[in-house]
């Protein structure tokens, strides 16, 4: 159920400047952010680029939630990565972190004596620290090889100085990460896909070879073939339209219901195919995203429920409108 507003107008409005003022402080923590960050953050970039093994995320409280969202983020745009709690990691979870792995912990103090079991091991064994902070001169800032710090900027909460300024520039620190490493892996769409299988955004990502008929369900006919073969293939096959082929298996043009509608005269039947085909039909690659191909249906000129997906000249699939719809796409 919906809960009533309350019928205090200098409640609601009192209420609305509270939110506005904490949103507003956090905006500004980041626009300080965006403007002091340095070769630090350059240098952390290279570093997880040239790591053999994953990134490895760690905090304590509030910056635990964020390491593990980042890890996640940084998981499903090509830079492996997973979360290790830093008070589990004193406790079993070290073994999870190897030498080919590069360490990121987040603590707004520096100074999370739970961290420090985790510090000392990846100073005994050689692996690379980094530490998002905004005390760069803490204990852990002092143990990290690169320290990104955050700008001084006041928490959102000046009652409890609860985390929430730091925590939202920790949380953009490792989004901007992300970015920074997809686009210097050359991390695309189709490759965001295998990671996002499910939901809209996974069908939003689909390419047209994941979801195109192929093989013997492909409606093909050869040029020379009769409209009455045609037809029979149209029928059979159920995409309302058929492919005109030549003897190297290239397409030369289409037949819908509308050619077949365009032609109806005596002897239709025994016409050739190419006679009455479309020529120049719309395609599209078998490379290229699902999205795409239902733009193509629906928003160019004429409309088409169909559409042929190519490698070179050759037809190696069909899509239909119906197959958007099957996905969830549409």
């Amino acid at each position: 159920m919906r809960y009533p507003i309350a019928n205090d107008a200098r409640l609601q409005q009192l209420s609305l400047d509270e939110a506005r003022a904490a949103i507003r402080i956090e905006a500004e923590g980041l626009g300080a952010l965006a403007e002091t960050l340095d070769g630090a953050f350059v240098a952390l970039v290279e570093l997880i680029q040239r790591a053999p093994g994953r990134v490895v995320l760690s905090g304590v409280g509030k910056s635990a939630h964020v390491a593990r969202k980042v890890a996640a983020t940084l998981a499903s745009t090509g830079t492996p990565a997973q979360f290790v709690h830093g008070a589990d990691a004193s406790h079993g979870d070290l073994g999870m972190i190897t030498t080919a792995d590069v360490v990121l912990m987040l603590s707004k103090s520096g100074a999370t004596a739970e961290l420090e079991p985790l510090a000392n091991y990846c100073a005994r064994f050689g692996i690379p620290l980094a530490l998002m902070t905004a005390r760069p001169q803490s204990r852990l800032g002092q143990a990290a090889n690169i320290v990104v710090a955050l700008p001084p900027a006041p928490e959102a909460c000046d009652v409890t100085s609860a985390p929430t300024t730091s925590t939202t520039m920790m949380m953009a620190l490792g989004d901007a990460l992300a970015v920074v490493l997809l686009r210097r892996r050359g991390f695309k769409a189709a490759d965001f896909h295998v990671f996002h299988p499910g939901g809209t955004l996974g069908s939003a990502l689909l390419t047209v070879g994941e979801v195109m008929h192929r093989g013997d369900k492909l409606p093909l006919v050869a040029a020379e073939a009769s409209v009455a073969s045609a037809i029979l293939e149209m029928t059979s096959k159920g995409f309302g339209c058929t492919g005109v082929i030549d003897e190297n298996g290239d397409l030369l043009g289409i037949i819908t219901d509308g050619d077949l509608r365009r032609h109806m005269a005596d002897g239709l039947l025994q016409q050739s195919a190419d006679a009455v085909m479309t020529t120049n039909p719309r395609v599209i690659s078998a490379e290229a995203l699902l999205s795409e191909a239902l733009r193509q249906m629906t928003t160019l000129a004429p409309r088409v429920t169909a559409i042929f997906a190519m490698d070179g000249a050759r037809p190696v699939g069909i899509v239909h409108l119906h197959d958007c719809l099957r996905v969830g796409l549409a």
